[in-house]
């Protein structure tokens, strides 16, 4: 789950901007999402690359799999 740093909870955060990448046309190579928190404004990316099996977050959102703090 992504949440906010800030926040420490997924419940404000939107997605402004999402890519999926298809290198063949059939298995997902790279997914990227740039998030946005409407409580605080902080702003932060996931990318996820296949290839590598590397997940990449940068700015203040952070991947859990604890479950919020807050709801």
């Amino acid at each position: 789950m992504i949440t906010c740093s800030n926040c420490e909870t997924p419940q404000f955060l939107q997605i402004t901007q999402s890519r999926v990448y298809f290198e063949d046309g059939e298995m997902i190579n790279e997914i990227s999402e740039s998030y946005e928190c409407t409580l605080c404004g902080s702003t932060g990316q996931y990318v996820y690359d296949e290839d590598r099996d590397e997940e990449t977050i940068t700015g203040e959102v952070e991947r859990t799999k604890e479950r919020p703090k807050f709801a």
